[in-house]
């Protein structure tokens, strides 16, 4: 389902649209924490899903997260209003948590379909 001002417009896209880059899938709208990233909530940095899975790896936007489909559709069934980010550049380590930025997530209440 392709958003637009973080409402479905029930256009839907399959993984790896030529040509579009929209927000698919879910949106968790970030709220930053930190001195660096307290404006995260009114540039409207999310994560969300896009259609442009090819691009997943590699900077692709201003500041916002993207995932896969699949991968968003569970990371927001997982979480809830208020939960903890934290947003880290490499893989999770195994034994100490790594240095990163922290944000609140505020999943879109109208952002269930897929």
């Amino acid at each position: 389902m392709v958003f637009k001002s973080r409402r479905p417009t029930g256009e839907v896209l399959c993984p790896n649209a030529p040509g579009r880059d929209p927000i698919v899938s879910r949106i968790l709208w970030l709220y930053g924490k930190e001195r660096q990233n307290i404006n995260t909530y009114r540039r409207c940095v999310y994560i969300h899903g896009t259609p442009e899975e090819w691009r997943l790896g590699s900077p692709a936007s201003y500041g916002c997260i993207r995932m896969s489909s699949k991968d968003v559709i569970d990371l927001y069934n997982r979480v809830g209003v208020g939960a903890d980010v934290e947003i880290t550049r490499n893989s999770l380590p195994t034994s100490t948590p790594p240095a990163s930025n922290t944000a609140t997530a505020y999943r879109s209440t109208t952002g269930r379909g897929s």
